[in-house]
C-alpha cells in the first residue's frame, strides 16, 4: 500500500491507498515542518496515530509533500522520521509547491499559489516547476497568508486601530493581552502558527468591511510580488490551494482581475486532487505492482 501525503505548517492531510487504486483510509495530523520540527517529533506524533500504525508494515511507497521541505537537506529530516514509522516503505518527500502544482494542474500552464498558514507560488507547464521569487515565511513574508491576516489583526487590535465592534469582538473572542501575545510571538515555538490562528476571527467575521479590506490587501501584495513576477503571468491561469484562499474566493478572484490576470480555479485541500494526479498522470499503481 502507499500513504500520499500533503502538509502545511499546521495540518497534514494522509490518504491510504492500496493496489488496486482504492482508498483504504485517511488521516488528518499535525502539520509537520523540518524549520521547526525534528526527526524524532514526526516519529513520535506519527507513533501516537493508532490506525496509520496499524497498517504501518504493509507500506511500501510514502509521498509526502510538506512546507519547508525545499532542500536536500531539509526533507531528509522528514525521511528519517518517516522511516522510523514505514520501516519497509521508499520514502519521497517534496515541497509542498509541487503539491500544489501538482494538484491544481488540468493540462494547461498555470501559477500554482499556496495561501494557507503561509503563502508560495511557482511556475509550472506539466514538467517544470519554477520558482521565481523565494517565500521568506512569516516575519518577512507570507502575504496573503494565514499568519499575514493573523499578524494585522493582532496588531491592529493592540494599537486599538479595530472598529469598535470587532474590537470587542476579539477581545471577547481571545481574552487575550499584550503581554500574552509577545510571550507566544517572541518566546515561544511556532508563532507562525500562533499567529495563523487568528485569521479563523476573520473568517468568522468575512462580511465586515474592515476585514475584507485586510484580505483584499493581502491578496493584492501577494499577486503583485508573487504572480506578477512571471513572465507567463499574462497567459497562464492563476490557480490557488489553501483554506485562506477558499474562505475568501471572492475577495481573491477579484484581486486576481484587477492586477490583469486569470482567474482559474481554487482548491481548499489539494489532497484528493493530488492522489489523482499521482494514479493517472504519474501511474504509481504500476511501478507499486512492481514491488
Amino acid at each position: 500500500m502507499i500513504f500520499i501525503a500533503e502538509s502545511g505548517s499546521t495540518k497534514c492531510d494522509w490518504v491510504l491507498i492500496n493496489r488496486e487504486g482504492e482508498e483504504v483510509g485517511r488521516w488528518n495530523t499535525m502539520g509537520f515542518n523540518p524549520y521547526f520540527h525534528s526527526s524524532d517529533l514526526i516519529r513520535h506524533k506519527l507513533s501516537q496515530e493508532k490506525g496509520m500504525v496499524a497498517h504501518a508494515l504493509d507500506i511500501v511507497k510514502v509521498w509526502f509533500y510538506g512546507a519547508g521541505c525545499s532542500t536536500a537537506e531539509l526533507q531528509q529530516v522528514v525521511i528519517e522520521g518517516l522511516q522510523q514509522v514505514f520501516p519497509n516503505a521508499d520514502v519521497n518527500v517534496d515541497h509542498d509547491l509541487n503539491a500544489a502544482a501538482f494538484a491544481l494542474y488540468d493540462g494547461k500552464p498555470e501559477i500554482a499559489c499556496i495561501l494557507g498558514t503561509g503563502s508560495n507560488s511557482c511556475y509550472f507547464d506539466g514538467v517544470n516547476v519554477r520558482e521565481e521569487v523565494p517565500a521568506l515565511a512569516y516575519v518577512l513574508g507570507d502575504e496573503g497568508s494565514a499568519s499575514w491576516i493573523g499578524k494585522r489583526l493582532v496588531a491592529d487590535f493592540l494599537y486599538k486601530r479595530l472598529p469598535a465592534d470587532l474590537h470587542d469582538a476579539f477581545e471577547d473572542t481571545y481574552r487575550t493581552s499584550k503581554n500574552e501575545i509577545i510571550t507566544k510571538v517572541y518566546n515561544e515555538p511556532h508563532a507562525n502558527v500562533y499567529l495563523a490562528g487568528y485569521s479563523r476571527f476573520a473568517g468568522d467575521h468575512a462580511g465586515h468591511q474592515w476585514i475584507r479590506a485586510i484580505v483584499a490587501n493581502g491578496f493584492a501584495k501577494f499577486i503583485d510580488i508573487h504572480v506578477g513576477c512571471f513572465e507567463e503571468a499574462a497567459d497562464a491561469e492563476v490557480n490557488f490551494v489553501g483554506s485562506v484562499a477558499k474562505q475568501f474566493e471572492d475577495i481573491l478572484r477579484n484581486e486576481v482581475s484587477k492586477a490583469g490576470f486569470t482567474y482559474g480555479r481554487t482548491q481548499a485541500k489539494p489532497v484528493n486532487l493530488l492522489v489523482k494526479y499521482h494514479l493517472e498522470r504519474l501511474k504509481v499503481l504500476e511501478d507499486l505492482n512492481k514491488v
